[in-house]
Protein backbone atom coordinates (compact mmCIF):
# COMPACT_ATOMS: atom_id res chain seq x y z
CA UNK A 1 0.00 0.00 0.00
CA UNK A 2 1.61 3.21 -1.48
CA UNK A 3 1.72 5.97 -3.48
CA UNK A 4 2.55 5.08 -6.86
CA UNK A 5 4.63 8.44 -8.69
CA UNK A 6 3.63 9.34 -12.37
CA UNK A 7 6.34 11.78 -12.48
CA UNK A 8 6.37 15.60 -13.58
CA UNK A 9 3.23 16.77 -15.26
CA UNK A 10 3.62 20.35 -16.14
CA UNK A 11 6.23 22.95 -15.61
CA UNK A 12 5.47 26.47 -16.49
CA UNK A 13 7.49 27.29 -19.69
CA UNK A 14 7.85 30.99 -18.53
CA UNK A 15 6.61 32.55 -21.89
CA UNK A 16 3.34 33.91 -20.40
CA UNK A 17 4.24 37.76 -18.92
CA UNK A 18 1.88 36.26 -15.76
CA UNK A 19 3.70 32.95 -15.53
CA UNK A 20 7.92 33.81 -15.73
CA UNK A 21 7.89 30.92 -13.07
CA UNK A 22 6.05 28.17 -11.16
CA UNK A 23 2.95 25.70 -11.24
CA UNK A 24 2.33 25.92 -7.73
CA UNK A 25 -1.08 24.77 -6.12
CA UNK A 26 -2.60 22.24 -8.66
CA UNK A 27 -6.44 22.46 -8.01
CA UNK A 28 -8.30 19.46 -10.07
CA UNK A 29 -11.41 19.87 -11.37
CA UNK A 30 -12.92 17.39 -14.03
CA UNK A 31 -14.21 18.04 -17.51
CA UNK A 32 -15.18 14.88 -19.57
CA UNK A 33 -13.79 11.64 -19.97
CA UNK A 34 -10.08 10.97 -18.65
CA UNK A 35 -9.37 14.93 -18.84
CA UNK A 36 -9.55 17.45 -15.89
CA UNK A 37 -8.36 20.92 -15.45
CA UNK A 38 -5.83 21.60 -13.15
CA UNK A 39 -5.74 25.63 -11.68
CA UNK A 40 -2.11 26.26 -10.35
CA UNK A 41 -0.42 29.58 -9.50
CA UNK A 42 2.14 31.23 -11.45
CA UNK A 43 4.61 34.25 -10.96
CA UNK A 44 5.25 37.05 -13.23
CA UNK A 45 8.46 38.99 -13.10
CA UNK A 46 7.24 40.61 -9.87
CA UNK A 47 6.96 37.32 -7.77
CA UNK A 48 2.97 38.27 -8.12
CA UNK A 49 0.84 34.75 -8.50
CA UNK A 50 -1.79 34.65 -11.17
CA UNK A 51 -3.85 31.85 -11.55
CA UNK A 52 -4.00 29.41 -14.84
CA UNK A 53 -4.60 26.60 -15.74
CA UNK A 54 -3.77 23.05 -17.36
CA UNK A 55 -5.81 20.45 -18.99
CA UNK A 56 -4.49 16.86 -18.07
CA UNK A 57 -5.38 13.43 -19.64
CA UNK A 58 -5.33 11.90 -15.96
CA UNK A 59 -4.35 7.75 -16.65
CA UNK A 60 -0.91 5.63 -16.31
CA UNK A 61 0.77 7.74 -18.71
CA UNK A 62 -0.88 11.19 -18.37
CA UNK A 63 -0.57 13.81 -21.02
CA UNK A 64 -1.43 17.42 -21.41
CA UNK A 65 -4.26 18.61 -23.60
CA UNK A 66 -4.14 22.48 -23.53
CA UNK A 67 -2.58 25.32 -21.58
CA UNK A 68 -4.27 28.58 -20.81
CA UNK A 69 -2.86 31.66 -22.69
CA UNK A 70 -4.18 34.23 -20.06
CA UNK A 71 -4.68 33.83 -15.98
CA UNK A 72 -8.63 33.32 -15.16
CA UNK A 73 -7.58 35.31 -11.88
CA UNK A 74 -4.98 38.31 -11.73
CA UNK A 75 -3.61 40.10 -8.04
CA UNK A 76 -6.32 42.21 -6.59
CA UNK A 77 -6.34 46.10 -6.76
CA UNK A 78 -3.63 48.00 -5.18
CA UNK A 79 -4.93 48.31 -1.33
CA UNK A 80 -7.01 45.02 -1.78
CA UNK A 81 -5.90 42.17 0.64
CA UNK A 82 -4.64 40.21 -2.14
CA UNK A 83 -2.83 43.07 -3.88
CA UNK A 84 0.44 40.93 -3.92
CA UNK A 85 -0.74 37.57 -5.33
CA UNK A 86 -3.87 34.98 -5.12
CA UNK A 87 -2.85 31.01 -4.36
CA UNK A 88 -5.44 28.43 -5.18
CA UNK A 89 -6.87 26.92 -2.72
CA UNK A 90 -9.38 24.46 -4.26
CA UNK A 91 -12.42 24.87 -7.09
CA UNK A 92 -16.19 23.63 -5.57
CA UNK A 93 -18.39 22.60 -8.67
CA UNK A 94 -22.11 23.61 -8.03
CA UNK A 95 -25.19 23.99 -9.91
CA UNK A 96 -24.48 26.89 -10.82
CA UNK A 97 -21.44 27.15 -11.89
CA UNK A 98 -17.43 27.10 -9.87
CA UNK A 99 -16.56 28.44 -6.87
CA UNK A 100 -12.85 29.32 -6.37
CA UNK A 101 -11.60 29.59 -2.66
CA UNK A 102 -8.07 30.95 -2.86
CA UNK A 103 -5.14 32.83 -0.26
CA UNK A 104 -5.07 36.43 -1.04
CA UNK A 105 -1.97 38.16 0.55
CA UNK A 106 -0.04 41.74 1.13
CA UNK A 107 3.41 42.18 1.72
CA UNK A 108 4.26 43.38 4.87
CA UNK A 109 6.79 45.96 6.54
CA UNK A 110 7.38 43.95 9.86
CA UNK A 111 5.96 40.71 9.12
CA UNK A 112 6.62 39.60 5.40
CA UNK A 113 3.05 39.03 4.71
CA UNK A 114 -0.63 39.31 5.65
CA UNK A 115 -3.04 36.33 4.65
CA UNK A 116 -6.44 35.89 3.97
CA UNK A 117 -9.34 33.58 2.21
CA UNK A 118 -11.12 35.02 -0.87
CA UNK A 119 -13.55 33.72 -2.89
CA UNK A 120 -14.29 34.08 -6.87
CA UNK A 121 -17.22 32.83 -8.82
CA UNK A 122 -17.62 31.36 -12.61
CA UNK A 123 -20.30 29.93 -14.86
CA UNK A 124 -17.92 28.05 -16.84
CA UNK A 125 -14.10 26.64 -15.41
CA UNK A 126 -12.59 29.72 -17.12
CA UNK A 127 -12.44 33.43 -15.97
CA UNK A 128 -13.61 34.02 -12.52
CA UNK A 129 -15.08 36.94 -10.89
CA UNK A 130 -14.32 37.84 -7.47
CA UNK A 131 -17.68 37.51 -4.74
CA UNK A 132 -16.37 40.41 -2.74
CA UNK A 133 -13.61 43.18 -2.88
CA UNK A 134 -12.78 41.76 0.57
CA UNK A 135 -12.07 38.44 2.02
CA UNK A 136 -14.73 35.95 2.97
CA UNK A 137 -12.42 35.04 5.97
CA UNK A 138 -9.93 37.26 7.43
CA UNK A 139 -8.09 38.11 10.83
CA UNK A 140 -10.87 37.53 13.81
CA UNK A 141 -10.77 36.89 17.58
CA UNK A 142 -10.40 33.33 16.57
CA UNK A 143 -7.97 33.53 14.03
CA UNK A 144 -5.85 36.99 15.16
CA UNK A 145 -2.83 36.36 13.05
CA UNK A 146 -2.61 34.94 9.09
CA UNK A 147 -4.71 32.62 7.07
CA UNK A 148 -3.76 30.50 4.35
CA UNK A 149 -5.20 28.11 1.97
CA UNK A 150 -8.41 26.63 1.95
CA UNK A 151 -10.07 23.11 1.06
CA UNK A 152 -13.88 23.42 0.51
CA UNK A 153 -16.36 20.68 0.16
CA UNK A 154 -19.60 20.86 0.20
CA UNK A 155 -21.43 17.79 1.35
CA UNK A 156 -25.25 18.62 0.54
CA UNK A 157 -27.66 21.61 0.88
CA UNK A 158 -26.17 23.43 3.73
CA UNK A 159 -24.04 21.70 4.49
CA UNK A 160 -20.18 23.01 3.73
CA UNK A 161 -17.13 22.73 5.36
CA UNK A 162 -13.73 24.42 5.38
CA UNK A 163 -10.46 23.45 6.86
CA UNK A 164 -7.52 25.85 6.32
CA UNK A 165 -4.16 26.94 7.51
CA UNK A 166 -3.85 29.17 10.61
CA UNK A 167 -0.71 31.08 12.63
CA UNK A 168 -1.03 30.23 16.27
CA UNK A 169 1.38 32.74 17.32
CA UNK A 170 2.73 35.85 15.77
CA UNK A 171 5.45 35.28 13.72
CA UNK A 172 7.92 37.23 11.60
CA UNK A 173 9.78 34.04 9.48
CA UNK A 174 10.01 30.24 10.04
CA UNK A 175 12.34 30.57 12.88
CA UNK A 176 9.01 31.30 15.52
CA UNK A 177 6.33 30.28 12.73
CA UNK A 178 3.26 27.78 14.35
CA UNK A 179 0.99 27.00 11.79
CA UNK A 180 -1.70 24.98 12.12
CA UNK A 181 -4.69 23.31 10.52
CA UNK A 182 -8.32 24.74 11.63
CA UNK A 183 -12.05 23.67 10.77
CA UNK A 184 -15.39 26.07 9.92
CA UNK A 185 -18.74 25.58 8.72
CA UNK A 186 -20.66 26.89 6.67
CA UNK A 187 -24.70 27.18 5.11
CA UNK A 188 -24.06 28.57 1.68
CA UNK A 189 -20.37 28.59 0.90
CA UNK A 190 -20.08 32.59 1.86
CA UNK A 191 -20.73 32.74 5.24
CA UNK A 192 -18.97 30.68 7.77
CA UNK A 193 -18.84 29.90 11.64
CA UNK A 194 -15.02 28.90 13.36
CA UNK A 195 -14.29 28.32 16.95
CA UNK A 196 -10.45 28.21 16.73
CA UNK A 197 -9.74 25.34 17.79
CA UNK A 198 -7.22 23.30 15.93
CA UNK A 199 -8.08 20.29 13.98
CA UNK A 200 -4.81 18.71 12.89
CA UNK A 201 -1.74 19.80 14.91
CA UNK A 202 1.76 18.82 14.89
CA UNK A 203 3.60 15.36 14.68
CA UNK A 204 6.37 16.25 16.87
CA UNK A 205 8.49 18.74 17.80
CA UNK A 206 9.98 19.42 14.80
CA UNK A 207 6.89 20.73 12.84
CA UNK A 208 6.27 23.81 12.87
CA UNK A 209 3.85 24.70 9.70
CA UNK A 210 0.95 22.87 8.08
CA UNK A 211 -0.36 23.86 5.11
CA UNK A 212 -2.52 23.29 1.92
CA UNK A 213 -5.01 20.69 3.42
CA UNK A 214 -6.94 18.64 0.91
CA UNK A 215 -9.64 16.51 1.79
CA UNK A 216 -11.80 13.71 -0.02
CA UNK A 217 -14.50 11.31 1.48
CA UNK A 218 -13.54 7.71 1.50
CA UNK A 219 -16.13 5.72 2.58
CA UNK A 220 -18.14 7.17 5.58
CA UNK A 221 -14.59 8.91 6.83
CA UNK A 222 -12.82 11.80 5.47
CA UNK A 223 -9.01 11.82 4.22
CA UNK A 224 -6.87 14.92 4.17
CA UNK A 225 -3.03 15.38 2.90
CA UNK A 226 -1.19 18.26 3.60
CA UNK A 227 1.90 19.78 3.40
CA UNK A 228 4.60 19.19 6.63
CA UNK A 229 6.89 21.69 7.20
CA UNK A 230 10.09 20.97 9.51
CA UNK A 231 13.41 19.75 8.85
CA UNK A 232 12.30 19.50 5.20
CA UNK A 233 9.32 19.92 3.28
CA UNK A 234 7.12 16.62 2.99
CA UNK A 235 3.31 15.60 2.02
CA UNK A 236 1.50 14.30 5.66
CA UNK A 237 -1.67 12.46 5.78
CA UNK A 238 -4.59 12.25 8.54
CA UNK A 239 -8.04 10.49 8.83
CA UNK A 240 -11.61 11.66 10.13
CA UNK A 241 -14.63 10.62 11.19
CA UNK A 242 -16.25 14.11 11.48
CA UNK A 243 -14.28 15.96 9.35
CA UNK A 244 -13.57 18.06 12.93
CA UNK A 245 -10.87 15.24 15.01
CA UNK A 246 -8.40 14.22 12.82
CA UNK A 247 -5.62 10.76 13.59
CA UNK A 248 -1.97 11.03 11.62
CA UNK A 249 -1.02 8.40 9.08
CA UNK A 250 1.79 10.40 7.58
CA UNK A 251 3.96 7.11 7.74
CA UNK A 252 0.97 5.10 5.81
CA UNK A 253 -0.16 7.47 3.76
CA UNK A 254 2.72 10.70 3.65
CA UNK A 255 4.97 11.15 0.44
CA UNK A 256 8.68 12.29 1.23
CA UNK A 257 10.71 13.46 -1.25
CA UNK A 258 12.34 11.25 -3.53
CA UNK A 259 15.57 10.26 -3.78
CA UNK A 260 16.57 12.26 -7.43
CA UNK A 261 14.78 14.54 -9.37
CA UNK A 262 12.13 17.10 -9.95
CA UNK A 263 10.57 16.14 -6.29
CA UNK A 264 14.00 15.33 -4.30
CA UNK A 265 14.11 18.35 -2.11
CA UNK A 266 10.74 18.58 -1.23
CA UNK A 267 6.79 17.13 -1.50
CA UNK A 268 4.01 20.15 -1.41
CA UNK A 269 0.49 21.70 -1.65
CA UNK A 270 -1.16 18.42 -2.32
CA UNK A 271 -4.54 18.02 -3.83
CA UNK A 272 -6.47 14.52 -3.22
CA UNK A 273 -9.23 13.80 -5.88
CA UNK A 274 -10.92 9.95 -6.88
CA UNK A 275 -11.51 9.52 -10.35
CA UNK A 276 -12.42 5.88 -12.21
CA UNK A 277 -12.80 4.73 -8.16
CA UNK A 278 -8.73 5.06 -7.95
CA UNK A 279 -7.52 7.75 -5.07
CA UNK A 280 -5.04 10.32 -6.63
CA UNK A 281 -2.74 12.98 -6.02
CA UNK A 282 -1.49 16.15 -7.51
CA UNK A 283 1.67 17.90 -5.33
CA UNK A 284 4.18 20.26 -6.17
CA UNK A 285 8.07 19.08 -5.98
CA UNK A 286 11.23 21.16 -5.57
CA UNK A 287 11.27 25.16 -5.06
CA UNK A 288 7.55 25.29 -3.78
CA UNK A 289 6.43 24.52 -7.10
CA UNK A 290 9.23 25.89 -9.62
CA UNK A 291 9.52 22.21 -10.89
CA UNK A 292 5.69 22.29 -11.35
CA UNK A 293 3.56 19.79 -10.63
CA UNK A 294 3.29 15.89 -11.05
CA UNK A 295 1.08 13.01 -10.23
CA UNK A 296 0.42 9.84 -7.92
CA UNK A 297 -1.85 6.97 -7.37
CA UNK A 298 -2.94 4.85 -4.33
CA UNK A 299 -2.18 1.48 -4.78
CA UNK A 300 -4.32 -1.28 -2.19
CA UNK A 301 -6.27 -0.63 -0.01
CA UNK A 302 -6.83 2.52 2.32
CA UNK A 303 -5.14 2.16 5.80
CA UNK A 304 -8.53 3.49 6.91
Amino acid sequence: MAWRRLGQIFTADGKQPWARSHAALPAPVYLDGDVFRFFYSSRDGDKRSHVGWVDVEVSERPRIHGVARAPVMAPGEDGAFDDSGVGVGCVVKTEDGFSLYYMGWNLGVRSPWRNAIGLARSQTPAAFERYSPGPILDRSPDDPYTLSYPCVLRLGAGDWRMWYGSNLAPAVGNADMQHAIKFARSDDGVHWKRDGKVAVGFASEGEYALARPSVVKAGDKFLMCFACRGERYRIGAASSDDGANWMRLDEAMGLDPSSSGWDSEMTCYPALFWHRDRLWLAYNGNGYGATGFGLAVWEGDLPL
